[in-house]
């Protein structure tokens, strides 16, 4: 059949972005084509971390996107109902900064920034559900915030207490431990150092839940290990004992140790200088004074761990009676443990540094256990630390005991205590800020802190004033109130709450953004939760991640969701996309891509693409021009193939070939292999193999007419298999194709590979191999004729049984079967196959194979312009025939 000629069609077969971009944008829109409703059932929900209202976006933002994207378009042309909303992140620091820079107010600022970044959304083409946007900026929002706080209150999980602080001053807030960075301490926003204060904070017990958020972490096999592991030494968990050291000053101060087996070995004590008892030697020792001073005032850097100074006092050891030096020192940290320790050089390598510098003693007390790789003659505790559990020696009446023994004895010996402790510290709340969620706690002269009540929230933000420090406290008007409970006169709580309250819990607020009686139906997000697939940056692996657990463990408990202890099954960490030279893409740097530059130019799906092609979504990749220009070029080419198929240029035929077999086969496979690779987020792999499938169709197209049914699938399947990633090409190749309906809402390929696809696959690549080699070791130019042969039945017999048969003597046991035995050739091809039996693979039955090699003559023949035939044993010669082996054709080229 032919379908015509491409005179008869006047359109152009090219596609102006420009043009179908936001066609097809306003088309998705009017037919609510991402919309879910409210009975949706068990939807797969697929969701990006949402975005800081930074008033741009930039590459990090569109890839991150992108994936979650083409993910949901993916599992929504698979039958799927797909959640997929998008809100933003808009309280912050940085608004109020950049208010206070541009003379106006931090919710102006920050709803341009909303309305600037949602238009930039659209035109990525991004298939959000829309009417299900929340921003934690809106009072609808945040009032939540309050009233989930106030249940949490009642749930016994928030305190106020006067807290040490990390204290931004350029900031003017205070930080939580997980928002000071890297070993010089610095602001995760502003990197200024962080000093240290005191203030009455408000926190969350985090540390309430700290068991269960670590042995939960066991569960979630869907996220990546690294960011499992930074989890669990962010909680730190740590199981020990704690005894108790009377030292010379009067004090008896506890300490806790991993290792009380090494006791004996204690020379000398150390506290940290913010331990209350370092603290009041320094009031009454100079020098100690003078060390505290120091160490407080410097910055990390400045600091040896080595560092430290003899207060004149003694502590001592329980185990021995000896009286052992107390030093203060900067190693000993004061929120590790109980910010004091006894010292064991012998078996701790910090505390070994220490003594070293100090000349105090280092003395053995555990060596190598018999089974142990070292051996005990060899163990220099002089040298370095031996840190291994072990054999006690120099213990008194306990040598000869294990590590472990000994620390269970130990516990009882030394009134000890055997607990359980964690680095993880309560989540401190407080922020001495203006934008951000006012936290609900009214203090009253006379009944202290009183919660605001229910009815009465929000408590709304008051006009934004500039000033120093905490905005709040200039707000008078807003500041003085009435007790709740009494009535009388009370001030409001001037702190607002750290913004990650705000992610903590608004996945949640997308099952039901408009309720106004609660923050979310129970019901819903019951049936909606967890997360199926979240995508977002590793720099959230700790603090953004962590808290969202936690609080979706407390909203379980609490009966607000039924069931659901972790918010996200499947995580992804999206990689950064780098500047040309690899470097990270700022402004600063001049490398930064602008994405609006980029959709002027080229449109938003060769951006789309091109991102998705250069990498899996957790590897960083470099911006390529080349790359993005490729991208652009193969989605005209794909567009061009299929429009001058619906024009009618395309000549086809009804005859089913051999070659129609082949290219049908492909179709198939190809579908199939994009699936599962889109299923484990390889989508870079999936697009190869739609690219590859379009250069096949397009060889198919060249070399014959191709049968009209096995092109048109070809042609659909490629546009299905784009359609999540370049959607908005997709759909304009759709339209012209004159399909039913939406390709966004079309049913995905089918994905079962042809039987034996495999097997036949590696068989033909084979064999083009085997003729390439030929040619150009034999140095034909211009082979008329290429024959290929396929292998005896017995041969194919023999083969099967040597992959089957467990006998020693492989050569013997083929040479039972009488069938090959009357092979005049059989012994050497039994040799053949003993020799080779372990690499022995599956092959095709000689009619599989044969159809096989016949269905892809045609691409020998294209790429050696030459006649192909294909026989199968009996029809060849006996000297070709002789020469076959199964899985490998004989071939002659004449």
């Amino acid at each position: 059949m032919t379908a015509g000629t491409g005179a008869q069609r006047d359109r152009e077969r090219g596609f102006d972005h420009r043009a179908i971009e936001p066609e097809w944008q306003r088309t998705w829109a009017d037919q609510g084509v991402f919309r879910i409703p409210d009975d949706a059932t068990d939807p797969e929900y697929v969701l990006a971390m949402f975005p800081y209202t930074s008033g741009d976006l930039h590459m990090g933002h569109v890839r991150n996107y992108t994936i979650t994207d083409a993910y949901a378009r993916f599992e929504r042309m698979r039958g799927e109902s797909v959640l997929h909303p998008m809100g933003w992140d808009s309280f912050g620091l940085p608004a109020e900064n950049a208010a206070n820079e541009r003379d106006t107010n931090p919710r102006d600022w920050t709803l341009d920034c909303i309305d600037s970044m949602k238009s930039q959304l659209k035109s990525m083409g991004f298939g959000y559900d829309w009417e299900r946007e929340v921003a934690t900026c809106e009072p609808e929002y945040y009032r939540w915030n309050q009233w989930l706080f106030e249940r949490f209150r009642e749930a016994g999980l928030v305190d106020r207490r006067a807290e040490e602080i990390n204290w931004c001053p350029s900031c003017e807030t205070v930080l939580a431990d997980e928002q000071v960075e890297g070993d010089e301490e610095v602001c995760w926003r502003c990197e200024t150092p962080v000093e240290a204060r005191e203030l009455d904070q408000w926190v969350l017990t985090i540390t309430d839940y700290a068991e269960e958020l670590l042995e939960a972490l066991d569960d979630l096999d869907g996220w990546p290990n690294n960011v499992r592991e930074m989890q669990r030494n962010w909680i730190g968990r740590q199981e020990g004992d704690s005894v108790e050291f009377d030292l010379t000053t009067g004090d008896s101060v506890e300490i806790f140790t991993t290792r009380l087996d090494t006791i004996h070995g204690a020379t000398f004590f150390a506290l940290s200088p913010g331990h209350e008892v370092a603290q009041g030697l320094a009031a009454e020792n100079d020098d100690v004074a003078d060390y505290v001073d120091r160490v407080e005032a410097a910055d990390d850097d400045e600091i040896d761990e080595t560092s430290g100074v003899f207060t004149g006092e003694y502590a001592e050891n329980p185990a021995t009676g000896e009286e052992i030096p107390v030093y203060v020192a900067d190693y000993v940290l004061e929120d590790v443990g109980t910010g004091a320790l006894y010292a064991v050089p012998a078996h701790d390598e910090r505390d070994h540094a220490f003594a070293e510098e100090h000349d105090i003693p280092i003395t053995q007390v555990v060596e190598p256990a018999p089974e142990a790789d070292v051996d005990p003659d060899e163990v220099d505790v002089q040298a370095a630390a031996y840190t291994e559990d072990g054999i006690l020696v120099d213990s008194a009446e306990y040598d000869g005991l294990t590590s472990e023994e000994a620390r269970e004895r130990f516990v009882d010996v030394f009134d000890g205590e055997h607990r359980v402790e964690f680095k993880l510290r309560d989540w401190l709340i407080s922020r001495q800020r203006y934008w951000g969620t006012p936290i609900p706690m009214v203090d009253c002269p006379d009944c202290g802190f009183v919660p605001v009540p229910d009815d009465e929230l929000p408590v709304e933000l008051p006009e934004f004033v500039h000033t120093t420090g905490n905005p709040l406290d200039a707000a008078t008007e807003w500041k003085e109130t009435t007790c709740p409970d009494c009535g009388g006169p009370a001030e409001r709580e001037t702190d607002t709450m750290d913004t990650f309250v705000d992610s903590s819990w608004y996945f949640l607020r997308y099952c039901s953004p408009d309720a106004d009686e609660v923050p979310f139906d129970t019901e819903r997000a019951s049936d909606w939760m967890p997360v199926d697939q979240y995508v977002g940056g590793i720099e959230h692996a700790v603090m953004h991640l962590l808290y969202a657990r936690f609080f979706t463990k407390v909203l379980d408990d609490i009966d607000l969701v039924d069931g659901v202890r972790e918010p996200f099954v499947n995580l992804t960490n999206q990689g950064m996309v780098l500047g040309e030279n690899g470097n990270k893409m700022s402004k600063s740097r001049g490398n930064g891509v602008s994405p609006e530059r980029i959709i002027e130019e080229y449109g938003a799906d060769t951006a789309r693409l091109f991102i998705m092609e250069a990498a899996q979504p957790e590897k960083d990749f470099a911006w390529n021009p080349e790359g993005v220009q490729s991208a652009h070029q193969f989605l005209q080419n794909v567009h061009d193939l299929a429009a001058t198929f619906a024009d009618g240029a395309v000549e086809t035929d009804d005859a089913r070939e051999p070659v129609d077999e082949y290219v049908a086969r492909e179709v198939a496979a190809t579908a199939a292999t994009a699936t599962a690779e889109f299923e484990d987020f390889r989508f870079n792999h999936a697009l190869q193999a739609a690219r590859e499938l379009v250069s096949l169709l397009r060889r198919y197209r060249d070399h014959t007419a191709p049968d009209a049914d096995v092109f048109a699938d070809g042609v659909v399947t490629v546009t299905k298999l784009l359609a999540p990633v370049a959607p908005h090409v997709a759909e304009e190749i759709w339209a012209r194709l004159d399909r039913e309906g939406l390709v966004a809402e079309a049913a995905w390929p089918s994905v079962d590979a042809p039987e034996g696809y495999e097997i036949a696959a590696r068989l033909v690549e084979n064999t083009r191999e085997d003729v390439r080699d030929i040619v150009d070791t034999v140095g034909i130019e211009d082979p008329e004729t290429v024959t290929l042969a396929v292998a005896p039945d017995w041969k194919h017999r023999a083969h099967e049984l040597a992959r089957e048969s467990d006998a020693d003597n492989l050569i013997g046991d083929l040479m039972s079967h009488d069938e090959i035995r009357e092979q005049g050739d059989a012994a050497d091809f039994a040799q053949d196959l003993q020799a080779e039996r372990e690499a022995l693979g599956d092959v095709l039955d000689p009619e599989a194979e044969l159809a096989a090699l016949d269905r892809a003559a045609w691409l020998v023949e294209r790429e050696f312009d030459a006649e192909v035939v294909v026989h199968s044993a009996d029809a060849a010669d006996d000297d070709l025939a002789a020469k076959a082996e199964p899985g490998r054709p004989a071939i002659r080229i004449d």
